[in-house]
This record gives structure tokens, sequence and C-alpha cells, in this order.
């Protein structure tokens, strides 16, 4: 009791100014801890990269990744391994990727002439085709087999993940003219001409010469050959917003994109295709073919996840990455400092 007097007679003697300073000091102190725990929160949940060196792997928490790195890091010693910790839980990714009555159009096809187990047709949709009508909903099952980066750190799929920046040494035009021969982009012009743009803005371009294949086909397609829209022709290679549920749809967005970017000429159309690709996708983290499919990169903290692809077909990384290693294989350049960037997420088995 006579200590809490003692408090009392010493308040009662501040000064106005010194109470006033000392709530002022309370309430500073209040703010910094929110801050603080704002902060640590934030923490959390931000995404980071590492480079993996080889010790620096939890087995525990992403089990089934070590081992599968260390063998291809034996393999190919100038390879290097970017840990992307994702910060998702596998469980959501899945659940957010897979299809639900609340969205439209679903995020991953399958194509309606290839064989799958019954349980990679998504049951929301069943039978019920997308696109210009060969294209079924993917199940949950189906997209989790293809996104599980164990299934990928393999010889065979690995191009998946590589880091789609311009390597110097990669590349060589007689590559590029051999994968373009008997093709809509063949010819020695078109040839330097995708080499040089490519490393104008830093990108592989046997990246972009695959996904000009892949999208076109190696005869191209009407896109490719030039298309007629309002009185112009026009050309769209990358089938940039080539979206819709026919193939007339389908076609006319793709061209009216092209006529509004001015794309009159094939080569105009490589070199805006190319800057597209640059600023949309690697300039915003989903710098391989993986992260351009599925989009896990949660860029600035935004939250903004999934919708961000690239293309509606759940094979396309995997058909793109064997393009790319059949290249490297045939220009004797699978051996040079490559990096791959491999997600991790939170709770998987």
């Amino acid at each position: 009791m006579e200590k809490n007097n003692k408090i009392l007679n010493l308040i009662k003697k501040l000064k106005p100014k010194t109470g006033i300073i000392i709530a002022i000091i309370i309430v500073i102190i209040i703010i910094l801890s929110i801050i603080i725990s704002v902060v640590i929160i934030s923490n959390k949940t931000k995404q980071k990269y590492v480079l993996y060196t080889g010790d620096n792997l939890n087995e525990e928490k992403y089990p089934g990744y070590k081992n599968l790195i260390d063998d291809l890091k034996d393999r190919h010693p100038n390879w290097n391994f970017t840990l992307f910790y994702t910060k998702l839980d596998w469980n959501d990714v899945i659940a957010n990727e897979g299809h639900s009555d609340d969205r439209a159009n679903p995020l991953n096809l399958i194509p309606d002439y290839m064989d799958y187990p019954e349980n990679w047709v998504c049951e929301i949709d069943k039978d019920k085709t997308y696109d210009n009508g060969h294209w079924l909903c993917a199940s949950n099952i189906a997209i989790a087999n293809q996104m599980d980066p164990r299934n990928i750190l393999n010889e065979e799929k690995i191009f998946q993940f590589k880091e789609l920046n311009y390597t110097e040494g990669a590349y060589t035009i007689e590559e590029i003219k051999n994968l373009t021969d008997n093709t809509f982009l063949d010819g020695d012009s078109l040839a330097e001409a995708l080499i040089q743009a490519s490393k104008n803005v830093n990108l592989d371009p046997y990246f972009v010469t695959s996904r000009l294949i892949q999208e076109q086909g190696r005869d191209g397609t009407t896109l490719s050959r030039g298309y007629e829209y309002n009185g112009t022709i026009v050309y769209n290679p990358f089938n940039i917003k080539a979206s819709g549920n026919s193939s007339e749809e389908i076609l006319e967005n793709a061209a009216k994109y092209a006529y509004q970017q001015g794309w009159d000429s094939l080569e105009k159309a490589l070199l805006g295709g190319i800057d597209f690709v640059k600023e949309s996708y690697i300039n915003v983290g989903q710098s391989t073919l993986y992260l351009q499919k599925f989009d896990v990169v949660n860029y600035n903290n935004d939250k903004d996840l999934y919708t961000h692809q690239y293309m509606q077909n759940l094979f396309a990384p995997e058909s793109e990455a064997n393009n790319m290693k059949s290249i490297y294989e045939q220009s004797n350049s699978i051996d040079c400092n490559y990096n791959f960037i491999i997600p991790l997420y939170e709770n998987m088995m």
C-alpha cells in the first residue's frame, strides 16, 4: 500500500508536459510492436530464392528433393540449382489450380485424343470440351502429377525448370537453322533475327524457337502465315490472346491483338511477341516453362496467383522442355552453365 502511494505521489508531482511525453512514448512503443509483428508475419509468407549448396535443404520439411537434385548435379557439374520457397501449401495449390463451379473455364486442359487414367478428367465437366473442341478439363490428380517437382527432377524433364535467360556461348546460328529447317521459320535471316532479338532481351533463343514451333507446328498455322483482319494481313506466331471456345473465336481474338500491335509482317510479330513474353512473364518472375504454366509466383507479394498463365495445355511445359533438351544435345551445349529454379511447397508428403 505504501509503495502504491509513493507511485501516485510521483505521478502527481510530474509536470503536465512530462505526462504527455510519457504518453507519446507509450504510443510509439505500441506502434513499433505492431510494425514488428507485421514484419515477422510477412517474412514467414514472403517467397524467396536460395542457391542450393548441397547441404541447405531441409529433407524432413521438403522430402524427396535432395537426392534427385544431387544426382543431376553429379551428372552435370556446371548446372546450378536455385531453391524457390513458394511458401504455398501444396494442397491449396492443387485446389486453386483445379476446376470448380465458380470458375467459368478450367485453368488446365488435356487433349481428348490421348489415353489417360479415368481419374485424369475432372468430375465437374466430365466430357465437356473446350477451345477447338478437342480439350478436356484436367482433374486435380492429373494436375498434381504434372506439377509435383519431384516428378520433373530427372534428365528427361528438368528443362521445365531452366531459367530462360540468355547464356553466352550456348547457341549457334547453325542449330537454329537446323531446328527451323523446313518450317515456317526457315531461312538465314529469320534464324539470325531469332538469336539477336532473344539476346537483346536476355532470353534463351532455343526457348523462343521451341515456343514458336510448339504454338504453330512445323508447318505453321494461319496466324504465322498471315491472316486478314480489318483489311490488313497480320501475324501472331506466339498465339498471344488466342483463346475462346471455337476455332473462329480463337483466331479472331489473336488476329485482333496482332492488328492492334501493328504486326503486319512475321518479323514484326516475332520481335513483338518476344517482348510480350519478356515483359508479361519473365519480368514478373515467371522465368521458367513451369512457372509460365503454373502461376505460383507471388510477385510483389500481391497475392495474385494461379490465373496468370501462358497456356492452358497441362502438358505444354513438358513438351517444350523435351524440344529444348534435344536442341541442347544436338548443339553439344547440354552442359553449359545453366540455372534451374526448383519450386518448394509446404506440407508435401
